[in-house]
């Protein structure tokens, strides 16, 4: 397995295909594996091109120590811009990602937009006003764990409801190590996106996916990132079957900016 080393971290990414690049990114507490289990794969629906994934500092096989800010939205996305230098050097890739990975992409689009040329932001999580309340769990969860323990947590998150979209899908452990598990959890509610007037900047055309009924990824956060970014829909699954187009939507995106004239940053 390749992998990438960088400040305080090594990063573990797989390329596969051949064609137009595509750099896949997963949420927080996920990792690649976990992605393709839980219906979030949406590169899987692109063939021919070439897929870079990866696993975010600290998560799946990818190392990292115990600095929370190193966990901040911003930084996430630098690790990002760092690994497409390495791997696909000069080239605009289309980002997707769900959750912590459609965060990591936006920073990452006002930092460098030449980098990209599409963005499918999937889950968008909470920002701006429910990010508090999000932080606040994020700092219960890291003293659970510090208090009592790994299963403790497991215990606390399989009593939370879970979005109608993935009712079938199995639940997974956090792909950290529990040593780190506070860590990172501390460094998530330490981060929030920039003001929706800064976002509205980015020129790059974009997909927005939601789910319902998920106060961690709230539509609320949806609808503002499709409103202040180029595009023309939002699309809300509200059960599996609906998360089970998300690959397809994907791909037409990808393939009708592919055939139109470049937008953004990518010109």
């Amino acid at each position: 397995m390749p992998t990438l080393d960088l400040d305080r971290c090594r990063l573990a990414y797989d390329v596969t295909g051949s064609g137009p690049p595509v750099v896949q990114l997963h949420g927080l507490l996920s990792d690649r594996a976990s992605n393709a289990a839980g219906g979030l794969d949406l590169a899987s629906g692109l063939a021919g091109h070439r897929a870079v994934r990866y696993d975010a500092r600290g998560h799946g096989c990818s190392a990292a120590e115990p600095v929370a800010e190193d966990w901040s939205w911003p930084r996430l996305a630098a690790d990002l811009l760092d690994l497409l230098d390495a791997v696909v050097p000069g080239e605009p890739v289309h980002g997707i990602g769900p959750s912590m990975g459609a965060a990591t992409l936006l920073y990452a689009a006002l930092a460098r937009p030449e980098r990209f040329r599409s963005l499918t932001l999937c889950v968008p999580s909470t920002a701006w006003a429910s990010r508090r309340g999000q932080a606040a769990a994020y700092r219960r969860g890291a003293e659970l764990v510090e208090r009592h323990g790994l299963e403790a947590y497991l215990r606390a998150g399989r009593a939370a409801p879970r979005p109608p979209a993935v009712a079938d899908r199995a639940t997974h452990p956090p792909r950290i190590d529990p040593g780190l598990l506070p860590t990172v959890l501390r460094g998530a509610a330490a981060t929030d996106l920039p003001p929706v007037h800064e976002l509205a900047r980015i020129g790059l055309p974009t997909l927005v996916l939601a789910w319902s009924e998920d106060p961690t990824h709230p539509l609320s956060t949806a609808q503002a990132l499709r409103e202040a970014l180029p595009g023309d829909a939002l699309h809300v699954a509200g059960t599996p079957g609906g998360l089970a187009q998300w690959p397809r939507r994907c791909a037409d995106f990808v393939r009708a900016v592919e055939a139109g004239p470049p937008v953004g940053g990518a010109g």
